[in-house]
């Protein structure tokens, strides 16, 4: 985008910086999108504890149940 003033300058827009989701301090290139290889070793850590998962419920399958009776 182009300056009204005709300098023919490109201007920019400035991103607005992100925050690392474990702690909030702003995310580093090298370790996106968190600020240190900690934050990042302490998210892989609670995925590979299943910290991060869904409760769920079983569906049950009746037609296994009546599979027999035939």
């Amino acid at each position: 985008m182009f300056p009204p003033d005709g300098t023919g300058a490109c201007i920019m827009a400035e991103k607005k910086k992100k925050k690392c989701p474990m702690c909030g301090k702003p995310e580093i290139l090298k370790f996106r999108p968190f600020c240190s290889q900690r934050c990042a070793d302490l998210d892989l850590g609670r995925w590979l504890t299943g910290e991060y998962r869904f409760a769920a419920e079983e569906e049950v399958d009746f037609d296994d149940d009546f599979a027999g009776d035939e």
